[in-house]
């Protein structure tokens, strides 16, 4: 784990150090709210839906380095946070349609956690995109890795579309209808699948929460893991945004027992910059 951190470390630096500082940029904080009706874990949701709300905040300096920091809340399990989530990452432009985005994130969750990403506390992040005539593709790369580690592989095609201002130029609606697939491995499943076990011990004769251990899980092979559709609509003001969005994901066949083979998640968020 040290190993990949200090890997990340020297990425972020070297980037760092071969970005130029553009003089028009300023340093921001970025302050976002959100609520979502279910946990998409790379389109992956349990059976047992957990609507929740984030609070984050990020600050981004003008070389493309930024510091975040966010809380989850399931709005349906326990009584305190979720989740909590400490990142830092560093973002280049290469030119007008080539971005490249590195990125480590450190996760923090509490006993019994019933998120399928809790096996996996650290996460990092290399993403490029690049934008076409007609639509723009992103490539990610994610080492998820703690108790348990995964890689998963996304590839996202989305077309922004102007729907017009609203009432002045500064007031603008826009969509970014999207499509994604994901691979990956399924490790952090066999950890989920053994503690929910554990959580949930049946109550027959012979059947106890020491028998959790037996649980098997399809997480040895990089498969497919899903297809999201994705449409968010926003509305762009001055310094903020607001959007509302759907997004319908479907399964691999692959995918194990206690996870939705098909899934529908609605969202609202709220973005504002000083």
């Amino acid at each position: 784990m040290k190993l990949i951190f200090l890997i990340s470390m020297f990425c972020l630096l070297s980037m760092l150090a071969m970005a130029q500082q553009d003089s028009s940029k300023k340093t921001t904080i970025t302050l976002a709210t959100l609520y979502n009706s279910d946990v998409s874990y790379y389109g992956q949701a349990t059976k047992e839906k957990l609507p929740y709300v984030l609070v984050n905040a990020t600050l981004r300096f003008p070389v493309g380095l930024r510091l975040s920091a966010g809380s989850y809340k399931l709005l349906n399990y326990g009584s305190g946070i979720s989740e909590t989530d400490i990142g830092v990452g560093f973002d280049h432009d290469f030119n007008e349609k080539l971005n490249i985005d590195v990125s480590y994130i450190r996760s923090f969750f509490p006993a019994n956690s019933p998120l399928l990403q809790a096996s996996n506390e650290n996460n990092l992040n290399i993403s490029s995109s690049y934008s076409w005539p007609w639509l723009k593709t992103s490539l990610d790369l994610d080492y998820a890795f703690g108790t348990q580690n995964d890689i998963f592989l996304s590839l996202n095609n989305s077309k922004e579309i102007n729907l017009g201002s609203v009432f002045n130029e500064k007031n603008i609606i826009y969509m970014e209808p999207a499509i994604e697939l994901i691979a990956g491995t399924r490790y952090f499943y066999e950890t989920y699948t053994v503690a929910k076990a554990k959580r949930n011990p049946g109550k027959g004769k012979g059947n106890s929460g020491n028998e959790a251990t037996s649980v098997t899980s399809e997480s040895q092979e990089f498969d497919l893991l899903s297809y999201n559709f994705k449409l968010p609509l926003s509305f762009s003001r001055a310094n903020y945004i607001a959007e509302i969005s759907y997004q319908l994901s479907v399964l691999g066949v692959k995918a194990g027992e206690e996870l939705k083979k098909q899934q529908s998640f609605f969202g609202l968020a709220f973005y504002y910059q000083f």
